[in-house]
């Protein structure tokens, strides 16, 4: 009878073998176990920076000043699907629409030319959505979902604006590859309060928000549309400036906004 050898190739790769296929087994458990809570954790996240941009939760908390968690604070939001183009409400499933995964889909975005891609994300949504607030059945908040390339890859965020649709109520970014202590500090508290109050739109409806290395004198026509700029991030800057225009513009929601400014 041969004598059974352990270190034989065959007996290696029957082991080595099996440990991989466990191994995976174990894995695409974890993974589809965990998918559901995964899900929900990024929900949770958006519903957080949703609100922390309209400046309904302070930052690094979950709960507001009188105690309401996240849940109970984001459902006094409606959300809404709207056509860029016409800034028009389109009846969709909100909850199963993803405007990124749209965007990426030809038939369901648009490629936008060099000269209208200043804010370098490639192709456009047709579809986005939006979040509104009411207070005694008057608008007082919307926000809207805003990208742009910075140095190192594109932000992604929120910008909330007050019920005028034209005063700014805050901006965040929820993903972004800036470098810490400099593009970075599009997190940083103190250069997010700066944004609240700043005026999105001139007197012509144009988009004139200006991120300056010097401000204008305060209480100057030109003060209510400036932020400072990232200092030593030049690129940074110039990225929220451009993912500001851009969505702000006729190509982003532009129209949408205009419609809300004229029609409520």
């Amino acid at each position: 009878m041969a004598e059974f050898n352990k270190d034989s190739l065959g007996n290696v790769l029957l082991v080595a073998i099996s440990v991989c296929l466990v191994c995976s087994i174990i894995v695409s458990t974890a993974a589809v176990a965990l998918r559901p809570l995964q899900q929900l954790n990024k929900e949770l996240d958006q519903k957080e920076n949703i609100l922390r941009a309209a400046g309904m939760l302070p930052p690094g908390a979950t709960v507001d000043a009188q105690g309401r968690g996240v849940d109970e604070l984001f459902a006094e939001f409606e959300v809404r699907a709207v056509d860029l183009d016409t800034g028009e409400y389109v009846n969709i499933d909100v909850d199963d629409y993803d405007p990124l995964k749209a965007a990426k889909d030809p038939a369901r975005s648009t490629d936008l030319t060099a000269a209208q891609d200043i804010a370098t994300i490639g192709r456009r949504e047709n579809i986005s959505l939006v979040y509104l607030r009411r207070v005694d059945g008057k608008l007082d908040k919307v926000v809207i979902p805003v990208r742009g390339y910075g140095l190192w890859g594109t932000l992604y965020g929120y910008l909330a604006l007050d019920g005028d649709v034209e005063t700014i109520s805050g901006l965040g970014f929820y993903s972004h590859k800036e470098t810490p202590g400099l593009g970075g500090e599009v997190d940083n508290p103190n250069w997010k309060a700066l944004w609240p109050g700043v005026r999105l739109y001139d007197s012509k409806g144009e988009p004139a928000v200006d991120l300056v290395k010097v401000r204008s004198p305060s209480g100057s026509q030109a003060a209510q549309y400036e932020v400072d700029a990232l200092s030593g991030a030049t690129l940074t800057t110039r990225g929220v400036q451009h993912l500001i225009d851009f969505w702000a513009g006729d190509l982003g929601f532009g129209p949408y906004l205009n419609n809300l400014r004229t029609s409520g």
